[in-house]
């Protein structure tokens, strides 16, 4: 009787002493941001009846091909294709300590399993596969495989209901530079991407300049060969790509869309 106390005892010092060793506390969670390029602004809508509950919906206009970016630094463990249901095309990107997010509906891929992203990276473009009604991106953050309320900047997205985000997303991190080459002559800039946008400035030959983002419009024979590439070097300022030297043939890698 008196072992059988003391280890019935026993066992209750090791309850006791079990119950006050503190908990190993939660990781904290990357700074995820919006998945978008930086200083675009997007509709994000929650709603109860959405599969996962928390994920988002975002929308803009004629947003179809507009690219992707990741939310946070990570790793792309899962690049794949659905078909006609579910997400259809998506990226799963893995951010460490149990954080996953989900860019689903996807027209396609900018990214393979294994590689590494960082902010405003782009992983691929706005599209309408698997069980999409029409273009938008379906986002979710998930810890530990189950989906969680998102936030953006540690600030919690609005649930339910609909909501405009604007990205700071890769934000002075993301732009591309090139050196005008036109033998000369000066560079007309354009508001627009497109030989038929208005002329608003020059730029003069053998200048460098900041490419914030390339977009394709008219295509231009210039000292670069022939390209429909057009890159904003400012707020409604467009330069034809054919004659910017960016070491690049094509578009530079991770300097977004516009």
């Amino acid at each position: 009787m008196r072992k059988r106390l003391l280890s019935l005892i026993g066992a209750g010092l090791l309850v006791a002493a079990a119950a006050l060793v503190p908990a190993s506390p939660a990781m904290a969670a990357p700074t995820f941001k919006v998945p978008f390029p930086c200083n675009q602004t997007w509709s994000g809508q929650t709603r109860t009846n959405h599969s996962p509950a928390y994920a988002i919906d975002f929308n803009r206009t004629d947003d179809l091909g507009d690219p992707v970016v990741a939310s946070a630094p990570g790793t792309v463990d899962v690049v794949t294709n659905l078909g006609d249901t579910s997400y259809g095309k998506y990226v799963r990107i893995n951010h460490g300590n149990g954080y996953t997010t989900y860019y689903a509906h996807l027209n396609s891929s900018n990214v393979s399993v294994g590689q590494s992203v960082g902010y405003g990276r782009v992983i691929g473009y706005v599209g309408t596969t698997g069980g999409s009604s029409g273009p938008h991106l379906h986002y979710e953050q998930r810890l530990n495989g189950n989906d969680i309320q998102v936030r953006f900047n540690g600030t919690l997205a609005l649930y339910w209901g609909t909501k405009n985000y604007t990205s700071d997303n890769g934000c002075g991190s993301t732009t591309g530079s090139g050196t005008v080459n036109t033998s000369g002559t000066p560079l007309t800039v354009r508001s627009g991407p497109g030989t038929g946008y208005t002329a608003v400035d020059t730029v003069a030959d053998g200048t460098r300049v900041t490419i914030y983002c390339q977009t394709t419009g008219t295509t231009v024979t210039g000292t670069y060969g022939t390209s429909n590439i057009w890159d904003r070097i400012g707020s409604g300022r467009y330069i034809a790509d054919a004659y910017v030297y960016t070491g690049h043939d094509g578009f530079i890698p991770n300097v977004p869309r516009c």
